[in-house]
């Protein structure tokens, strides 16, 4: 017996269906592990934000609806305000700064030395070195009266140096740099991947050019490192404004309110006084400054690449 003509093709479209379809199902069998603990862990967590923000809830009692009255009250809120131009400052401060010399050690170390690994080792442990051991140190190098960092001064000639993390003025400065000294590992770490994928062969034809080592970093490592530094800007400045824990650890925001961020402002409102509405209002501003930051350093990034 003959099959008819059509009845050949259709077992190959059947077979290419079923695979499709155990395809797509180990697809998902690999995505939604990943996506029920996003969603448990992140996505309701800030559903739950966004509407708590909009309510008076504190443990103690029960949430009643007030709209944008926690809005209206937080732009009224000196101690906001103030929190919100340190959060500002400190990222303005720190990721320049960060990226500046996490991208120097990066270029140094990319080149073939006698102990590289060692001393990409060192500068990586920063990050991961314990936050409390960290302040205990930092808070010893700077002490006004015995530390060594203003005894180096002193030698120097400065005769008042400055008071650094006892200091209003310069306490901000001090977290700054302890930060950059921190993070610059892990940056450096992220550019040091970046300059591996920059051709040789782009180095060799600008040096025959004759071009010399700055117009070499300008006109070829940079643009081949824009990927890099787009990422790299991005999560920095994230990270600078939910900047938390070492603040904490460091200052606890003092002197004064000097150096109280965003992110502390919120754990005081929440978990200090218990007005977690409130709070989540804070929380909201805090994520829609990344959020905006975020866009338009995208935008940006875009547009010097089209």
């Amino acid at each position: 017996m003959t099959s008819t003509p059509s009845a050949a093709p259709a077992r190959p479209r059947a077979r290419a269906s079923r695979l499709r379809r155990r395809n797509t199902l180990i697809g998902w069998s690999f995505i939604l592990p990943n996506f029920a603990g996003f969603a448990l862990l992140t996505l309701v967590p800030v559903v739950v934000l966004f509407y708590m923000s909009l309510t008076d809830w504190n443990i103690f009692g029960t949430s009643n609806f007030i709209g944008l009255d926690n809005f209206q009250r937080l732009f009224g809120d000196g101690s906001f305000r103030l929190s919100l131009v340190n959060t500002i400052y400190y990222t303005a401060m720190h990721v320049p700064l960060t990226i500046i010399v996490s991208l120097g050690l990066a270029l140094l170390l990319n080149n073939r030395l006698r102990g590289v690994a060692f001393f990409r080792t060192a500068a990586f442990f920063p990050y991961i070195t314990s936050i409390v051991a960290i302040a205990l140190v930092w808070n010893l190098l700077f002490s006004p009266d015995f530390g060594p960092i203003n005894e180096g001064l002193r030698f120097l000639g400065i005769s008042e140096p400055p008071g650094w993390l006892t200091s209003p003025a310069w306490a901000m400065p001090a977290v700054v740099i302890i930060s950059t000294w921190r993070d610059m590992g892990y940056y450096m770490v992220l550019f040091l991947a970046g300059l591996q994928t920059v051709p040789r062969e782009l180095h060799e034809a600008a040096r025959v050019d004759g071009a010399n080592a700055l117009q070499r970093f300008v006109n070829v490592t940079l643009p081949c490192l824009r990927p890099t530094m787009f990422f790299v800007t991005v999560m920095l400045t994230i990270n600078s404004l939910k900047v938390f824990d070492l603040i904490l650890v460091l200052t606890e925001g003092g002197p004064g309110q000097s150096t109280t961020v965003l992110s502390q402002f919120i754990y005081r409102k929440g978990f200090e006084e218990n007005s977690f509405g409130y709070a989540s209002a804070a929380s909201v501003v805090l994520f829609a400054l990344c959020l905006v930051v975020t866009i338009i350093q995208y935008v940006w990034n875009k547009k010097r690449t089209v």
